[in-house]
């Protein structure tokens, strides 16, 4: 089982962090997207405006060529932006909610308008946990999950909550505590996949507001307390071995059942018993050979055989 945290700031980590943790301890690193496209598209649009403005009044002032033009370059350079491919721009007009811009290229009227946020429409995992859930049985378990979601309302998500992010993060980890503290511990191992689907109900009621769709819900590791492992295991042997009985009590009784059939047809005929005999007494030679030294009952069975072939 882990250890508890001992500050009160590792208690609630923010999803940031959790993230970077989880990362770090499972997760293959990745490379992020770069945006290095559009921060060249910015700086080479200055230039180019500023540039060209430079040129043009550089032979009335050169002053006046070099302020007009870095002026001219970051106006140009602030209202014409682009945007990722998966990436969309909320954009505010006087504090008030304008437009959704990108991908690609989209304008910004200067002082006017604003860029409030940048959204990425991709989907996003979000490794999250539950320290010390108490289960229906009150038994605390360490669950540890991955959240698979995306934003298809950018503007939702924007002006609906300050942080969708925190949101989803806090969220799923609420909704685990409650799905794990409706059942039982027995359970959990039992009907992990319905309690994703259960989590994943919980999140998408939630979440569906902020314009947020969860795409699914994936429990990763179940830590059961080490004083209670001994127990559990105990327990399963002893079902294993109840069950394993319960086998070869049906299978004897299906046995016993078949005899009584076979004596019954063995009582009808003697010949049919004499038969049997031989049979066996033939089967246990058919392989190695040997002497059989028949016993008196075994040598009854060949009284007869004349009479009986004929």
């Amino acid at each position: 089982m882990r250890s508890k945290p001992k500050q009160a700031s590792e208690q609630q980590p923010t999803p940031a962090r959790a993230t970077a943790l989880a990362g770090s301890m499972a997760a293959p690193t990745a490379k992020k997207t770069s945006r290095n496209s559009v921060y060249v598209f910015a700086v080479a649009l200055f230039l180019i405006v500023g540039g060209v403005f430079a040129l043009l009044t550089w032979s009335l002032s050169e002053p006046v060529a070099l302020i007009g033009g870095a002026v001219l370059g970051l106006v140009a350079a602030s209202s014409v932006r682009i945007a990722p491919q998966w990436e969309r721009v909320i954009i505010l007009r006087l504090g008030r909610f304008s437009r959704i811009g990108g991908p690609g290229l989209y304008f910004v009227a200067p002082i006017v308008e604003s860029v409030a946020a940048r959204v990425d429409q991709r989907m996003i995992t979000t490794p999250f946990s539950a320290e010390e859930a108490l289960t229906a049985d009150l038994v605390p378990l360490g669950i540890d999950a991955v959240l698979f979601w995306m934003v298809w309302d950018p503007k939702d998500a924007c002006v609906e909550v300050e942080d969708y992010s925190s949101a989803v993060w806090w969220a799923a980890q609420t909704a685990l505590r409650d799905a794990v503290g409706r059942i039982n511990l027995a359970e959990v191992a039992t009907r992990r996949e319905q309690l994703d689907n259960e989590v994943k109900e919980i999140l998408e009621e939630k979440t569906r507001t902020w314009g947020i769709t969860v795409i699914s819900v994936e429990i990763r590791d179940i830590a059961v307390p080490s004083e209670l492992q001994d127990a559990l295991s105990k327990e399963a042997q002893a079902e294993r071995e109840r069950n394993s009985r319960l086998l070869l009590a049906e299978v004897e009784k299906d046995i016993s059942e078949m005899f009584v059939e076979a004596a019954s047809v063995y009582e009808q005929n003697d010949k049919a018993l004499q038969l049997r005999t031989m049979n066996l007494i033939y089967e246990s030679v058919k392989e190695k050979g040997g002497l059989i030294i028949a016993p008196s009952a075994f040598g009854e069975a060949f009284n007869n055989i004349e009479g009986f072939l004929k």
